[in-house]
């Protein structure tokens, strides 16, 4: 294999921190009827409840985990900030963060100007679609190998069981998940910098704010630096727990489309780690997903479930936007453009498509 440096993770940390109470799902059941019989509610009561669940037995160990992180610092640390740029990519044009996406691009707090300090580099799960920097370019197969693991071994098993638990047959959000199909589903790796004291005072604390996915799945890969916190059922923000070889999955703004608000996109902000983790900058694995392009963001109205508990519209049928529409509009103007204040305390609004979308403060 081509050599890296090797990424050496900080100590969990050891403050007693009001951590989330998320359920854990072995996917390694997903691969029978029984199983899957056996998992699809579990599934179900964790994403309507938190938003997010633990999936562990997903396939990949830890060595091949450890692996691909090492690999995710490459982008930052090995690439200079010239050939960086050669690979930025072109957001306000084009709705897609494949590339890199610098930091002080997005504004986290309206009021007075304070930008992110996260770098990103995106990766097309299509690895081949566009080039990469020299230095990346030797961990493409590996980065193949994980696109796919992410896409058939845990994104497809996670929409089968959303399928069941909504009486429908299991492909049927296979079926809008096409792997060779036109999508922008990516690998994204995101490197979180330490900020000034004067940054934090600023922000209140706050690096990423409060806000839902644009896709229809987010699987995350676990690491120990704390700061994902996510907004509890009772409105408390609460932190999200590392687990060794554990991913986390929530669900985004496609999702709710799909299934009549049935499940929800997880509200969830980054916040300032602990006092002993702050020494270290945070890394991030992602496989950010997006249904294919042409589809429809229809409601799965032949489901049985719906047609009991209502399907709650986000807009009239044939008004409904394309996967493609409804993701560039969303990623153009993230951290970008002017929020409304909302009626509710601590929460911004824009319209996108005719559809109120919420960012929490």
């Amino acid at each position: 294999m081509p050599e890296c440096a090797h990424y050496i993770p900080p100590a969990e940390t050891k403050e007693d921190l009001e951590f989330a109470d998320l359920s854990i799902i072995d996917l390694s059941k997903a691969h029978t009827a029984k199983g899957r019989a056996e998992l699809y509610p579990q599934l179900r009561d964790a994403l309507r409840t938190h938003g997010f669940v633990y999936a562990i037995n997903h396939g990949y160990t830890q060595a091949q985990r450890d692996r691909i992180f090492d690999i995710a610092s490459v982008p930052f640390n090995d690439v200079s900030l010239d050939e960086q740029n050669t690979y930025t990519a072109s957001i306000e044009r084009t709705g897609s963060y494949a590339g890199y996406k610098p930091r002080q691009f997005w504004r986290v707090n309206t009021e007075n100007q304070n930008f992110d300090q996260i770098d990103n580099y995106a990766i097309n799960i299509d690895v081949t679609k566009r080039p990469h920097p020299t230095a990346l370019r030797p961990f493409i197969p590996e980065l193949d190998d994980f696109a796919r693991h992410n896409y058939f071994n845990i994104l497809h098993p996670v929409l089968r069981l959303i399928a069941l638990s909504l009486e429908l047959p299991e492909e049927t959000l296979v079926e809008k998940h096409s792997f060779d199909r036109t999508g922008d589903t990516a690998v994204t790796f995101m490197k979180y910098y330490r900020r000034s004291n004067d940054e934090e005072e600023k922000s209140k604390n706050v690096w990423m704010k409060g806000h839902g996915d644009v896709g229809s799945i987010t699987i995350l890969w676990s690491q120990p630096v704390a700061g994902l916190q996510i907004m509890a059922p009772d409105g408390k923000w609460r932190w999200v727990r590392h687990i060794n070889n554990g991913v986390v999955i929530n669900t985004g703004d496609m999702m709710k489309f799909f299934t009549g608000g049935y499940y929800k996109p997880t509200i969830h902000r980054v916040v300032q780690p602990p006092s002993d983790q702050r020494a270290y900058d945070r890394l991030g694995v992602y496989c950010f997903v997006m249904p294919d392009n042409d589809v429809r963001l229809l409601p799965c109205a032949d489901s049985p479930v719906l047609k009991r508990v209502g399907i709650e519209r986000q807009c009239p049928d044939e008004d409904s936007p394309s996967c493609e529409t409804w993701r560039k509009q969303r990623i153009m103007k993230y951290g970008r453009s002017d929020l409304e204040k909302g009626v509710e305390r601590g929460i911004e609004e824009e319209v996108i498509e005719g559809i109120v979308v919420k960012h929490y403060n």
